[in-house]
């Protein structure tokens, strides 16, 4: 019986933290109308855009805002690149995700939420390969007529891979792919769109 009990307890612990981010969320990251691109500049001169496929993430209504990025999905068009980016760079297997969370005023989120259209500086925690950063970043909120709410950056935010210990990375990737040099001061753009959680 006891063991029985026991089982029950754990049981429901699962289930209630299972269901303890949705019912945080206000709003929830639509990964299919959402983007986060970056840009990498090689041998001085020659820039090329990346972005990452896989994104999560939501907004509760008090405007703590978290989203998640899976690092195995970048994408620069060239599959040898995704695997080195993933191997050498990011080290996904032991730092698989990239997390940006913030807390935007809840005057805000009620002036979007009703509609309006602000532009703002956010400050933002990037973690990223076993690092923290706060970074503030210019944002334009939309706020839709179904509810919905798109953040866009106004500007590119500079990532600079000493910051996150991704130095080394950058180093093995020149290395490997036989190139002068690569960039290490990196524009990070994106789009979210957030929809009514159902």
């Amino acid at each position: 019986m006891k063991y029985l009990s026991l089982l029950k307890t754990a049981v429901s612990a699962m289930v209630l933290s299972s269901l303890a981010t949705p019912a945080l969320a206000q709003w929830e990251l639509d990964d299919k109308s959402s983007a986060v691109g970056f840009i990498t500049t090689k041998n001085s001169t020659v820039a090329e855009s990346h972005s990452f496929t896989s994104l999560t993430g939501y907004i509760s209504k008090e405007g703590k805002l978290q989203v998640e990025i899976s690092l195995d999905s970048v994408e620069t068009l060239i599959p040898i690149r995704n695997e080195r980016m993933r191997q050498m760079l990011f080290e996904t297997v032991d730092f698989p995700m990239a997390k940006v969370t913030a807390e935007v005023d809840e005057s805000v989120m009620k002036a979007v939420s009703d509609g309006d259209v602000l532009v703002a500086e956010v400050p933002i925690t990037l973690s990223l390969h076993g690092q923290e950063k706060l970074l503030s970043v210019p944002v334009v909120l939309i706020g839709t007529a179904d509810g919905s709410i798109l953040a866009v950056a106004s500007s590119p935010i500079v990532v600079n891979a000493a910051d996150f210990g991704l130095e080394k990375g950058v180093a093995l990737l020149r290395e490997a792919a036989g190139l002068k040099s690569i960039s290490t001061a990196v524009p990070v753009s994106f789009q979210l769109y957030f929809v009514p959680a159902s």
